[in-house]
């Protein structure tokens, strides 16, 4: 008999739509990072993250307990589309831009420390990470939305134009310029990383 840990997770929802609720906590654990951090990155205030991460979970949970989960073998894509359209109603209804600090001053990048390091390796770190997200605010939104999609929350570019509702090759170009602009920017400021 396999643990939770590493059923698949369809089969972590069939558990859940059967009553096992520690079936649902291992799918949570196992993308609230991912999810998380990806809806920070577009309200980029921690609070408000924190509550449309809870809305996130709650539909997640209406519409597996309600068996109208059909997306088989693609949880995280369609979680994230989730997230993705929850931001954006958000936005909707407030009717402005998300600023670009957290209520904290802290920013996606920070959130996505995955591992520990020495105290001189997390301070280059942190400063390489400083210059990076200055860089990546000069660029245009669908362009570093793509990047950081991308490079900090290990996306496929098929996961990517799903939950910004664009093709693949969109995508793809996106990304491209998107790096363009960053080169332009390191060589305009003389940014070294």
């Amino acid at each position: 008999m396999r643990t939770m840990d590493h059923a698949s997770d369809n089969e972590l929802i069939r558990a859940f739509q059967d009553g096992d609720t520690d079936a649902f906590e291992t799918l949570i654990y196992r993308y609230k990072d991912k999810i998380f951090s990806s809806i920070l990155f577009f309200v980029k205030d921690t609070y408000l993250a924190e509550d449309l991460f809870q809305d996130v979970f709650i539909k997640i949970i209406d519409t597996l307990k309600n068996k109208r989960y059909t997306e088989e073998g693609k949880f995280l894509p369609w979680a994230l589309r989730i997230a993705h359209n929850l931001c954006v109603d958000y936005f909707r209804k407030v009717k402005r831009t998300p600023a670009i600090k957290t209520s904290d001053n802290n920013e996606i990048f920070d959130v996505l420390q995955v591992y520990e390091e020495a105290p001189d390796g997390k301070i280059m770190q942190g400063q390489s990470h400083n210059r990076v997200r200055k860089m990546l605010d000069l660029l245009p939104e669908e362009q570093r939305e793509i990047i950081v999609l991308r490079h900090y929350a290990n996306m496929s570019f098929k996961e990517i134009a799903e939950i910004t509702n664009c093709s693949i090759n969109t995508a793809l170009g996106r990304m491209r310029y998107g790096l363009i602009n960053l080169r332009k920017i390191m060589t305009e400021k003389q940014i070294a990383l």
